[in-house]
């Protein structure tokens, strides 16, 4: 009996990670997004340890691994997208896009689209075991749960328009299908030689948290992917 609930464990995590994600997408269809990416980060929590948990007690399957991918999808690639298309509703529209502004919104859903097909792109590709082929969900959900709530009120202002959302939502799109590698910060050894891409990441993340404040998460990821693309050639 304690051997049956020990295995359903780490599944009940990946449960609650997608519960998690179920609510930030209510708190953003109401325009909370701070709720929004409490409930992304929360989630995020529930998916690591849904990981951990299946390693200790040694309970690993396919199950659980198709399980973890239906959750992700929902915390990391719905969720942001319905922080978007709320934030659709709220940016400022060029008068020659006035016409189809109620349709625009909706592109914000190529988000959670592209998810999905990062995902199971994941869970097939041999490749990614150290490292990530492509923008991974967590950081892409962080992103924009941190843009919206850190600067909202440049993203509604005059200086800002629905063409650099969807610019931003099409690139950060196909981010996530990319065969770009994307370093991974787990560290082997404290070495500087074989951690010199991480380390230096993480130097420029404490300025940017500081300058930036909650958008900071934002230009952190944005730094993860021009870093990336920088030592590619070195992946």
């Amino acid at each position: 009996m304690a051997n049956c609930i020990t295995r359903q464990i780490p599944n009940a995590f990946t449960c609650c990670n997608a519960l998690s994600g179920c609510i930030a997408c209510v708190m953003a269809f109401k325009g909370n997004y701070s709720l929004a990416i409490t409930f992304i980060i929360i989630g995020a929590v529930f998916d690591f340890f849904d990981g951990m948990l299946a390693r200790l007690f040694h309970v690993s399957g396919p199950m659980g691994k198709e399980l973890d991918s239906l959750a992700d999808d929902i915390t990391f690639g719905m969720a942001p997208s319905v922080i978007v298309f709320s934030l659709f509703h709220e940016v400022h529209y060029p008068a020659f896009l006035q016409p189809i502004s109620d349709y625009i919104p909706y592109t914000a859903f190529l988000i959670a689209v592209f998810s999905v097909l990062r995902l199971a792109k994941f869970n097939i590709d041999p490749r990614q075991s150290t490292s990530f082929i492509g923008l991974p969900t967590p950081a892409n959900a962080l992103f924009w749960g941190s843009l919206v709530v850190g600067a909202h009120p440049f993203l509604i202002s005059d200086a800002f328009n629905a063409i650099y959302l969807l610019v931003m939502v099409i690139v950060m799109s196909v981010l996530l299908v990319s065969e770009v590698p994307m370093f991974s910060l787990k560290f082997k050894s404290l070495a500087w030689n074989q951690n010199k891409v991480s380390y230096i990441f993480l130097l420029v993340c404490l300025p940017l948290l500081i300058i930036f404040r909650i958008s900071g998460f934002a230009a952190i990821i944005v730094w993860y992917i021009i870093l990336s693309l920088l030592t590619k050639k070195k992946a």
